[in-house]
């Protein structure tokens, strides 16, 4: 597990094990998996677990914002 970044309370993390499509796990009062690429190109939430929206709208904001940041970090993990 790699925290890749911090924001608004919330950990984004990709695990070393973990499978495609490249995606990240956001934890804080709750869980959120964001896949980082859609069909449109933009990220897209798959699933939420126990967490306020007002936090699910930053975790996406931050996703946004750092989406190739994020994405070239998954690269490196998974190749």
């Amino acid at each position: 597990m790699v925290t890749i970044h911090r924001a608004h309370g919330l950990r984004f993390i990709i695990f070393v094990d973990d499978h495609e499509p490249a995606h990240v796990h956001v934890f804080g009062d709750g869980h959120a998996k964001i896949n980082l690429i859609s069909a449109d190109g933009g990220p897209r939430i798959v699933t939420i677990e126990g967490m306020k929206r007002s936090d699910v709208r930053r975790a996406m904001q931050v996703v946004v914002e750092q989406q190739l940041v994020m994405l070239s970090r998954w690269r490196d993990i998974h190749g």
